[in-house]
């Protein structure tokens, strides 16, 4: 991944970007510098928070990297996977509803989410829900589409 370009993000963009956190996923940012990161080839937009590429621009919408929700826990949007499942999403698996423990009830169709696994609660992937939060646990079928992995292009970025 090359840098297309990196720039410090005005004040009022690091507001709407705190507060779409907030809104989200419960996250209360307080960091003391931002700085976007334009990636070449890539669908992705980054945004390093103290130096950190915590935070991804999917389709226009920020949300945390997976690095980004294990420095800053999100208290929603989590779904929760069992242990069985855990070498497969963190090989960017897509989730399916028998590894699924617990999915928080603020998930909707189409939202991103953090994918945790139960034990230490340690966020392993960023994908998209298929389904809404409550109907994710069950017997079979996909429900998360993988979008970033730990491991990944995007996990080991770094500048």
């Amino acid at each position: 991944m090359q840098v297309k370009s990196r720039h410090h993000l005005r004040a009022d963009a690091v507001s709407e970007l705190e507060t779409a956190l907030a809104e989200q996923l419960g996250v209360d940012m307080d960091a003391d510098t931002y700085e976007k990161v334009e990636l070449d080839g890539s669908e992705f937009d980054i945004v390093l928070v103290d130096d950190e590429p915590a935070v991804v621009y999917i389709n226009g919408a920020p949300f945390l990297t997976v690095r980004g929700a294990n420095d800053y826990p999100p208290e929603r949007r989590i779904v929760t996977v069992d242990a069985g499942a855990i070498s497969f999403v963190s090989d960017g698996a897509d989730v399916m509803r028998p590894g699924i423990t617990e999915a928080t009830d603020d998930i909707a169709e189409g939202d991103l989410v953090a994918i945790a696994e139960e034990n230490h609660g340690k966020v392993l992937a960023i994908g998209r829900a298929r389904t809404s939060g409550d109907d994710m646990a069950g017997e079979e079928g996909k429900v998360v589409d993988s979008i970033h992995h730990v491991g990944d292009e995007l996990y080991e970025f770094s500048v």
